[in-house]
């Protein structure tokens, strides 16, 4: 697409009325478009469209009506989570007119340098830590994105003193085409959101877009250890800077002595920086981190890459790892009963977040709460830490059979399946009595679905915030 101030008197069609969608009309309307923005809900279940209307801009709510999408549109916008199979996105291909996300409109009015953090998990902690630092250097950060604010709405306010830190899901990089980030980090690619991508293949793509229009002088910043990040390293033109927690690396952020060498203690681990030169700059130890788990120790090297490539210094960047607690529910602790210790951790939303959280613990016993939208996946990959590592579970959602019939073929006897017919807290108090009557002095129970909230709850938030709420009831 073209800068936004270049579609004057031309007709922008905006699919979808949230956060972004509100943001992007009201931009494109500022710069003389003909906007129409356009929600499949019905109108009194889009309370953003007064004020879109009272702007002077067409709101159609209640479905996508035949000729919304005409010869004389220029652009659409889509919602990243409305699929390219709706009618309005088809339409549009079958004339030509471009589609894209509310990411590539922003990147079009950004005046910062962009820092930008996608993966299968793991982006919001990592997104959180690198602002922190850049903050702690005075760099004055602007974080946004998946994470909160719109990232066009925040764009429009940065200026060149500031540095864009943005969270970015493979719903946002799929509609984008010219997006070009400074810094450009990717965590790891697991299987997911496959009801949306159809493919591993097109999943995949769409992370490597992140890297598409970068050059040289930009950084691509690579998890070593995940083969799709390899692979891609070879494909683009950014400099790259790897990390890694399982390999000590002639450049690049890693772990020394590495977490695959056996009978070494976190204090005796540290994080250490090779330059070309093959200098060594230690950082901190892997036990001064804030919080725990070795998924949060790649999500670190990942933050340390893209803070100290933007001139942060590593004694800054030790001071902020140092201090970190984490964000709410990303393994949020909640809350001890009876010395049994719960923990919040409903932004795991695929069975791979899951196994990594189980993982972080030590050998406590662990009484898991999981379940939720059912999305095709038949959550085997569980099978190895219910046998291992899970001592109880207590299943809800669409997804409860499955995942208590994988607790079945673990040996598993405690399993519950709790009812979810009824008021959605109750279901999630019931969860967590159940939880509860299964733990003993010194356990813990974990909220981690492996599964999205959407069968249930409005959102993972709202799936977190009932639980911490149950736990502190009980």
């Amino acid at each position: 697409m073209k800068h936004p101030r270049t579609y004057r008197n031309e007709h922008v069609v905006i699919l979808g009325l949230a956060r972004s969608g509100v943001a992007v009309a009201k931009l494109f309307h500022e710069y003389g478009a003909k906007v129409t923005v356009n929600d499949k809900k019905e109108l009194d279940q889009c309370p953003e469209a007064e004020p879109l209307t009272a702007l002077g801009i067409s709101v159609i709510c209640g479905g996508h009506p035949p000729g919304i999408i005409h010869e004389d549109v220029k652009l659409v916008v889509k919602n990243p989570g409305i699929p390219y199979t709706v009618e309005p996105v088809e339409r549009a291909r079958q004339l030509n007119i471009e589609v894209v996300t509310e990411v590539e409109v922003a990147y079009h009015v950004c005046r910062a340098p962009m820092i930008c953090v996608t993966g299968s998990n793991g982006k919001t902690t990592t997104t959180t830590w690198i602002g922190l630092m850049l903050d702690a250097a005075n760099k004055q950060p602007i974080v946004a994105g998946n994470i909160g604010r719109a990232l066009t709405e925040a764009a429009l306010e940065a200026g060149p003193e500031n540095t864009m830190v943005v969270e970015l899901s493979s719903f946002q990089l799929k509609g984008t085409r010219d997006f070009r980030p400074k810094v450009a980090c990717l965590l790891n690619v697991y299987e997911t959101h496959l009801d949306y991508h159809g493919t591993m293949d097109d999943y995949i793509d769409s992370k490597a877009k992140l890297f598409a229009s970068q050059t040289a002088e930009d950084t691509a910043v690579l998890n070593w250890d995940a083969p799709v990040c390899r692979r891609l390293a070879g494909e683009v033109k950014a400099s790259v800077l790897p990390f890694s927690i399982k390999e000590e690396l002639a450049y690049g952020m890693f772990v020394q002595p590495s977490m695959n060498a056996p009978g070494v203690s976190a204090a005796d681990r540290r994080i250490v920086y090779r330059d070309k030169q093959g200098v060594l700059h230690p950082v901190l130890t892997v036990a001064e981190l804030g919080i725990p788990g070795s998924f949060n120790i790649e999500n670190a090297l990942a933050a340390v890459c893209a803070a100290f490539t933007a001139g942060v210094s590593l004694d800054v960047i030790a001071g902020v790892l140092r201090e970190f607690r984490g964000v709410e529910h990303r393994l949020e602790y909640v809350a001890t009963k009876d010395s049994v210790q719960f923990y919040n951790n409903s932004k795991a939303t695929n069975a791979t977040a899951t196994i990594k959280t189980i993982e972080s613990f030590e050998r406590q016993g662990i009484i898991l709460i999981a379940g939720g939208l059912d999305r095709g996946s038949d959550y085997m990959e569980l099978l190895p830490v219910f046998q291992d590592r899970v001592k109880g579970l207590v299943a809800i959602g669409e997804t409860k059979q499955k995942i208590t019939h994988v607790a079945a073929l673990a040996g598993m006897s405690l399993v519950k399946s709790v009812d979810t017919a009824n008021n959605v807290q109750d279901t999630v108090d019931t969860a967590v009595r159940e939880a509860m009557a299964m733990a003993e002095a010194g356990d813990i129970v974990l909220l981690s679905p492996a599964c999205a909230s959407w069968d249930m709850f409005p959102s993972y938030e709202e799936r977190g915030r009932m639980f911490r709420q149950s736990v502190h009831n009980l």
